[in-house]
């Protein structure tokens, strides 16, 4: 079993999610970040964390996500981040499915024709089955509801499976849970085993000359690993705050609805056109790198209110909260930030 070291990225030399949103913000030209909009944005926060509406025990208290004590759960959440990229279509349709009773749409509706297959009887955890999945397979397995929008980037989808499990069954004895014990509680050095490891999870881009990453969905499976499990047992991790936010499409419209992200005109002006961007064009890497920088301003303000409680207990607060409370937002509140648009990227990275 191979052993986690951070010594692949090195010798890549690519900077951190952390790195490269600090340098990408600091000579931004299409978006800016607005201290207006943090200090309102981490007094909501900091309220929602007093009345404890933002929590880590949010994700398993999700009917879709499964509950810790499920000996499957840490290969399921594998698969379900394997997969967790581009929900969006063009005109705006939604990749719906019907589950126990209720319908679900996006990530969600992914997580429910998961479970659907699951309780059908489909080995869907288990890279013996998707290490051989074809186009034909994956489409049949993520079908939607009738009249739902179809998924996008089906070859891809299989490709991503075919090789995670490939690369499970000849390293890691076909579990995920042998690449998160290799990485003795380090988050670090799980994000580092993961982008090493599966390249489809290497969400990189080159900005003015530098090697720079955002490691959304390598990011956000070791941050569902840590709320699945509490922050206990598989889900331990010593430095889980090395974990910044999720640099996806729908987080930065609700930093846009805060007033937190601004965009100039030019960028606007695109975004509104509804032309599709492309991965790695510049107005992209800005949008991304300041999201994460402004949720890494937004942790320091909040904070810096909690410290003012002088409370004895401290609620639980780092980026991967904030993003969760910031992505519930969208979903809530959609029909009121359908006005701002987000950008379309068609790519496996999210």
């Amino acid at each position: 079993m191979h052993l986690c070291t951070s010594a692949i990225m090195e010798h890549r030399q690519v900077l951190s999610p952390r790195e490269s949103a600090k340098l990408i913000s600091s000579q931004a030209k299409y978006v800016s970040i607005k201290d207006s909009g943090l200090q309102s944005l981490a007094q909501k926060i900091f309220e929602k964390l007093e009345d404890k509406s933002i929590s880590i025990d949010l994700f398993s208290q999700h009917e879709l996500h499964p509950s810790p004590s499920d000996p499957t759960a840490i290969d399921w959440i594998f698969v379900v981040d394997t997969l967790n990229f581009c929900f969006w279509s063009p005109d705006g349709a939604h990749y719906s499915v019907s589950y126990k009773g209720k319908t679900y749409t996006g990530y969600f509706a992914l997580c429910a024709v998961l479970n659907k297959a699951k309780d059908n009887g489909k080995a869907v955890t288990d890279p013996k089955f998707y290490s051989q999945i074809t186009k034909k397979d994956v489409c049949e397995l993520l079908q939607g509801d009738e009249g739902s929008a179809n998924l996008a980037l089906m070859e891809e989808r299989a490709q991503c499976l075919r090789q995670v499990g490939t690369c499970l069954l000849e390293k890691y004895e076909g579990s995920f849970r042998n690449c998160v014990k290799a990485c003795n509680g380090s988050a670090e050095s799980l994000l580092n085993l993961i982008v090493s490891e599966f390249p489809c999870f290497r969400d990189e881009a080159v900005f003015q000359g530098k090697q720079v990453s955002f490691y959304k969905r390598a990011q956000i499976l070791v941050g569902d690993i840590w709320a699945c499990y509490k922050g206990k047992d598989l889900g331990f991790f010593k430095d889980i705050d090395t974990i910044t936010m999720f640099a996806d499409y729908r987080v930065p419209q609700v930093l846009v609805h805060f007033g937190v992200l601004e965009y100039s005109t030019h960028l606007q002006s695109i975004l509104e056109s509804g032309d599709i961007i492309e991965n790695g064009c510049l107005e992209e890497i800005e949008i991304r790198g300041c999201s994460i920088h402004a949720v890494e301003l937004l942790l320091a303000h909040v904070k810096s209110i909690l410290a003012k409680t002088n409370k004895l207990y401290q609620p639980i607060i780092n980026p991967i909260i904030i993003d969760h409370f910031l992505w519930d937002f969208r979903r809530q509140y959609a029909s009121e930030l359908s006005s701002i648009p987000f950008h379309k990227v068609v790519s496996v990275f999210y």
